[in-house]
């Protein structure tokens, strides 16, 4: 067993992430056959939370609606009908072994607010101290385009920041991340150069992933030094057997140094409210020496945004560089963009900070 396998038989806390194809085929097995697992790991000492996507399938199935809608009211109504069935199947499976599940319903704003991210956290630390397996799925009932993950698999990367995780399972229906060549890769530990390439987006007519999400949700988790596994999910104790460090899927190895939990969240957690572009000398202060951002180095600012929100911080080129919590409102930081710092305190009127981004609310992507 190589060794970044024999770590996961370490792994105390799991988010497991279940995709549409895998519920919607076995809607009630399929459910039961993860409750089996969870009951093997529980006495193991391993907490897990899951994340389950099926209700728009689910619904789409009862509303007899054969393609997947495209628009957002439709979305929303095969989620209203399905999401109930989907959880009805969860009951059933664990109330087998007399656990009880907790339904937690997420958007995108309640992790991009800092309070509600907080909130969130304590709810599902409360649910696991219960010995309650939390079941979490996107609000896609209420959800609008702007509030929207995207896919599950981004959800999961975002819950295993919010519980502390140590590991991400993503259960699908292949083996793994294949390579050019249609063969497995059973480790990645560089998802840029190998993985990014040759993944692709959904083919299932059901969800809305494929491996390119699952590739960028990996991204997402190792940057805070989490691992994880794109695994079978019809495979037999597929969720054991990662854990016990069999060879099992594809295992993206986390980097040495990872990101904090804040530091995570203004990354990934928040959606950005607007954004600076920064010139040359800016960048490289930023990518290279480890710099705050300062206004002198802005030559433009857009969308309209409030001191302390998140902003991207784009090149010249238009690609962004990092994100970061500013320091001044967007009017405010218009009127000071490419002045010194000697310069900012006439033109603004009072005593101000030389900062538009500290680095210490800055995230390098």
């Amino acid at each position: 067993m190589i060794a970044e396998r024999a770590a996961l038989t370490h792994a105390k806390r799991v988010v497991i992430k279940i995709g549409s194809r895998l519920v919607a085929e076995s809607p009630a097995s399929r459910p039961a056959a993860i409750a089996d697992q969870v009951l093997t790991l529980r006495t193991r000492g391993i907490e897990v939370v899951i994340v389950s996507s099926g209700a728009i399938a689910l619904g789409m199935k009862k509303l007899r609606i054969t393609v997947r809608p495209h628009e957002l009211p439709a979305l929303q109504a095969c989620a209203a009908v399905g999401q109930s069935q989907l959880m009805q199947h969860w009951e059933h499976g664990f109330a087998a072994h007399e656990v009880a599940i907790g339904q937690v319903l997420l958007t995108h704003d309640d992790l991009g607010d800092r309070r509600r991210f907080l909130s969130a956290r304590l709810t599902l630390r409360a649910l696991l101290d219960q010995h309650v397996v939390p079941i979490i799925n996107e609000n896609d009932t209420v959800a609008t385009d702007e509030i929207r993950f995207g896919d599950n698999d981004q959800l999961a990367a975002l819950v295993c920041n919010l519980v502390s995780a140590d590991v991400l399972v993503i259960l699908t229906d292949v083996e793994g991340v294949r390579n050019a060549s249609g063969v497995r890769m059973p480790i990645v530990r560089d998802i840029d150069r190998e993985a990014a390439p040759v993944a692709g987006g959904s083919v299932s007519g059901v969800g809305s992933g494929g491996m390119a999400s699952k590739v960028g949700s990996a991204r997402i988790v190792t940057r805070t030094g989490i691992p994880a596994i794109v695994a079978p999910g019809r495979e037999p104790d597929v969720v054991a057997r990662v854990l016990a460090g069999d060879d099992l899927g594809t295992l993206f190895v986390p980097a040495n140094r990872g990101l904090s939990a804040r530091k995570h969240w203004i990354a990934y957690g928040a959606k950005p409210a607007g954004s600076v572009i920064v010139d040359d000398g800016a960048r490289c202060a930023l990518i290279e020496g480890g710099k705050s951002l300062l206004p002198a180095g802005i030559v433009e600012v857009r969308g309209e945004f409030a001191l302390g929100d998140t902003v991207s911080v784009v090149s010249s080129t238009g690609a962004e560089l990092a994100r970061g919590l500013v320091a001044y409102p967007s009017d405010e930081l218009r009127m000071i963009a490419s002045l010194q710092s000697s310069q900012i305190e006439a033109r603004l009127g009072y005593k101000s900070i030389d900062e538009a981004i500290h680095r210490d609310d800055l995230v390098i992507l």
